[in-house]
């Protein structure tokens, strides 16, 4: 009987040595696949930090690069026109001897709280003189480029130009005939030959339907009444015709179409860091039409436009107040 005591207590003794046997190997074993795991997880997590720094120098490089071109193509910006969005627009022919020039000069400004646009028309050949330049303002595309207008445009205004777009008149024929054509009163009959430049407008006076290339030769003419001032006129009236057209609903089918063409055949300054802004601004937009005007000047004996200094400040004051009061507020707030 005691050597079967003995005996059970032996194989209790044994299997109690195996359990914990057991249990310090399954410790063991788990106390590697724990450092395993903790070497992943930091692996791991040196990686993504390694690639977070990395694509975060990259963006902060891109960002800077950003802010380097923005600064060389504007300048410092005013603080008054931060709640403003103010677009110059380029229209660019060939000029003279092959040499682009600026054929229409355009600022579009939209208030980014209510939509509200206006749009200022600067005659073709408006004559600036200052330090860094000399002559008619459609001169200095072909000079400078167009950031190099954008700072003469800013300094005549006493504005901010927060973005820029050149496009040529076949593009901007193109674009026209994307929207469908545009109906306006044509004022006088038309008639123009040019057979150097191939230019032939043969318009009738009245309503009429224009198509893209109609529609560059309606801006083209310069009439014997009023000269450029008529043409700025023109361009006025086309503008917010054209700008009544863009916001008819038949416009939104067409609208991956007017991408395309913004995307590819016009210049522009606006980049991806600008894209959130520049789509809320257009989302926005008032469908009121915008409040045109000419800058103020007077036409000189040679036929430049001659700025006055003293209007053009006065006129901005009134196209730009310090802040646009949206609507519901109110003085008492």
């Amino acid at each position: 009987m005691a050597n079967v005591t003995q005996d059970n207590i032996k194989q209790k003794r044994k299997a109690l040595g195996k359990r914990r046997r057991i249990k310090a190997f399954r410790l063991v074993f788990m106390c590697v696949i724990l450092a395993l795991l903790c070497s992943a997880l930091l692996f791991v997590g040196i990686s993504v930090y390694n690639v977070v720094g990395r694509i975060y120098s990259e963006f902060d490089s891109m960002y800077q690069g950003y802010n380097e071109r923005k600064n060389a193509r504007v300048g410092v910006t005013d603080p008054k026109f931060d709640g403003y969005t103010n677009i110059l627009i380029l229209g660019i022919d060939d000029g003279y001897d092959g040499e682009p020039s600026a054929d229409t000069i355009l600022v579009l400004s939209f208030s980014n709280d209510t939509g509200k646009s206006r749009l200022i028309s600067i005659p073709r050949n408006t004559w600036v003189n200052t330090n860094s330049a000399q002559g008619h303002l459609n001169e200095f595309y072909g000079w400078g480029g167009a950031n190099f207008l954008v700072r003469q445009v800013s300094n005549l205004l006493g504005i901010s130009i927060h973005q820029y777009i050149v496009i040529g008149m076949n593009t901007f024929a193109e674009l026209v005939d994307v929207l469908g054509g545009v109906d306006i009163y044509v004022e006088e009959d038309m008639d123009y030959e040019d057979p150097e430049s191939g230019l032939a407008i043969h318009l009738g006076q009245g309503y009429q339907h224009l198509n893209g290339e109609d529609s560059q030769k309606y801006l083209r003419f310069l009439g014997e009444k009023l000269g450029d001032v008529g043409r700025v006129q023109r361009q006025q009236k086309f503008m917010k015709a054209l700008y009544a057209k863009v916001l008819q609903l038949d416009t939104i089918p067409k609208l991956p179409a007017i991408a395309d063409i913004f995307r590819n055949k016009m210049e522009t300054s606006a980049e991806i860091f600008d894209s959130a802004h520049l789509a809320n601004v257009l989302r926005q937009m008032s469908s009121d039409p915008p409040t045109t005007v000419m800058l103020p000047g007077y036409e000189g004996a040679d036929g430049s436009w001659i700025p006055n200094i003293a209007e053009i400040d006065a006129r901005i004051l009134e196209l730009f107040p310090a802040q646009d009061i949206v609507e519901g507020e109110t003085d008492d707030e």
